[in-house]
């Protein structure tokens, strides 16, 4: 078996949620849930197939993010992963909705830090171990960054 870190380069001004599925309809009712959950949101969905004609399933209303999806999915190459990339939404907003789809196994991150997957690779093929989400604490946490903190969720609608 080998291990690699495979980047994924998230668009300017993007999140991105990666997961595991399980079955092929999972493109068409992430879509339904980007749509319903957030109405304005742009965004691009990739699914890699892990049977049959084991294609890379794409969705989303837009092109520049359908395309980071595929090549991201491509790049990770593992079956039944999921990788869906939003402008203007946050995961916060569809989370819930995403772990509440039937055929979604797992969500490995929702971020819009720097991000690299874990993949292994065996004779069968590849599967995602996990993510390297962001960087390492730099300290904890002090009274100034804890005001910063609370500023910030009020500045951009999530606390009053």
């Amino acid at each position: 078996m080998n291990i690699d870190l495979v980047p994924v380069t998230l668009p300017e001004g993007t999140n991105v949620v990666i997961g595991q599925t399980h079955f092929i309809k999972t493109v068409e009712d992430l879509y339904e849930i980007v749509v319903t959950g957030v109405p304005h949101a742009h965004f691009g969905i990739a699914f890699n197939e892990a049977s049959g004609p084991c294609l890379v399933r794409v969705e989303g209303n837009a092109d520049d993010l359908r395309q980071a999806a595929t090549q991201a999915a491509l790049a990770i190459g593992a079956g039944h992963v999921f990788v869906l990339f939003l402008r203007d939404a946050y995961p916060v907003n569809l989370l819930n909705a995403i772990k509440g789809c039937p055929e979604v196994c797992h969500i490995f991150c929702a971020t819009a830090n720097p991000l690299q997957v874990v993949v292994a690779t065996s004779d069968q093929g590849r599967g995602v171990l996990g993510v390297v989400d962001g960087e390492p604490p730099k300290g904890v946490e002090q009274p100034g960054d804890r005001e910063a903190r609370q500023a910030f969720l009020r500045k951009i609608g999530y606390k009053r």
